[in-house]
């Protein structure tokens, strides 16, 4: 589902079923020596994830490790995100030589738990929510989503925190049926985004989301 959203430079896997013989790396087995199964999983399934979407572009399935704020540490030359959810793992990675960074993230498709909207968002975007018609779509979630795949693409090339307030997210809807829905979106950065690569200023990024078969995904990848 992944690729769908992605741009075809972009390698991506995706892992639906954990295989019960999957194992850590054995260079990132002290990251996780002491989680509980649940994130042994989720840790382990990404980044096999990611070694797979590696090979893909010919680079060597290695060891992934962990920076400041859990980013992982991705070979010279790559960049990339890393998302699970109940269920759902996947990478997605490219040459930095054609993306600066890439921010993905996946979340259930169900609501957010109550109180939790406000705490997530502009009062702009609540007041979009409320006059969108979801038709069976959970938008909330979907806005939630879309925060998280940005932060994931700012953090590497700033190194500093993105509030939720920090990011104005607007959404265009391509297609839609009651479970499922495509489009694309925008985010335009409401801080300085001073960047340590060399490259301009982050002030926007634009990217893309799908809702299907019980999950949301959000995908950017920024030239």
């Amino acid at each position: 589902m992944l690729e769908r959203i992605l741009p075809r430079s972009v390698a991506s896997a995706e892992l639906l079923v954990f295989p019960e013989d999957l194992k850590a790396h054995p260079a990132e087995e002290h990251l996780i020596a002491k989680s509980v199964e649940k994130r042994r999983r989720d840790f382990i399934g990404a980044r096999h994830c990611a070694r797979l979407a590696l090979e893909e572009l010919g680079e060597q399935p290695v060891a992934i490790g962990k920076g400041e704020r859990g980013m992982p540490l991705f070979p010279r030359g790559i960049v990339g995100s890393l998302t699970h959810c109940d269920g759902y793992r996947a990478a997605a990675m490219a040459h930095a030589l054609r993306f600066r960074s890439i921010g993905i993230d996946a979340e259930p498709h169900e609501p957010l738990p109550d109180g939790v909207l406000d705490s997530v968002s502009l009062p702009a975007e609540r007041a979009w929510l409320s006059v969108t018609p979801g038709e069976g779509l959970n938008l909330d979630r979907l806005l939630f989503c879309a925060k998280e795949a940005t932060y994931k693409a700012w953090f590497p090339l700033t190194l500093r925190w993105l509030g939720f307030e920090d990011a104005h997210i607007t959404f265009e809807i391509d297609s839609r049926t009651d479970d499922s829905g495509s489009g694309t979106f925008h985010t335009k950065l409401l801080v300085p985004g001073l960047t340590n690569d060399g490259g301009a200023a982050l002030t926007e990024f634009d990217g893309s989301w799908l809702i299907a078969d019980g999950l949301i995904l959000t995908a950017i990848a920024h030239g």
